[in-house]
């Protein structure tokens, strides 16, 4: 994850997603709305400086409150750096909630018509939603 555009004291920013741990919900390249110092509960999608390297930023789902902070996972059970690996985040690192997720236009694209341009902002513009069976998963493994 790239550092979010964010004007000093606004309350929203946007971040690039890299790498695959959040797929399906999120892809690599896939741009970010967070909203920083927003509630989060177990499910929301948030992000989060690295417990082991603050000057990295991640975006994870919350799966629940744990003595230490927040239990933490990606939505790609076959990608790695989530809590299984570095234990609980504190609660002091969790930056924002994300709200909503856009998918650029590829790059050299050519212009597009009226009709691509409305096919690509209906399936590339979406809200990020909570997923309140997470920590009910977790348990049951």
């Amino acid at each position: 994850m790239t550092e979010p555009g964010r004007e000093p004291g606004a309350p929203f920013g946007i971040a690039e997603v890299a790498g695959p741990s959040m797929h399906p919900t999120l892809a690599h390249g896939d741009r970010l709305l967070v909203h920083y110092g927003a509630a989060v509960r177990a499910g929301d999608v948030a992000v989060l400086r690295h417990p082991l390297q603050q000057d990295l930023l991640i975006v994870k789902r919350l799966v629940e409150r744990r003595d230490g902070g927040w239990w933490v996972l990606g939505d790609n059970p076959y990608a790695e750096g989530d809590s299984r690996v570095f234990g609980t985040v504190p609660d002091e690192l969790l930056l924002g909630r994300v709200r909503g997720r856009y998918r650029p236009r590829p790059r050299g694209a050519r212009q597009p018509s009226v009709r691509s341009a409305v096919a690509w902002a209906v399936s590339a513009l979406r809200p990020v939603l909570s997923d309140r069976s997470v920590s009910r998963r977790l348990r049951a493994r």
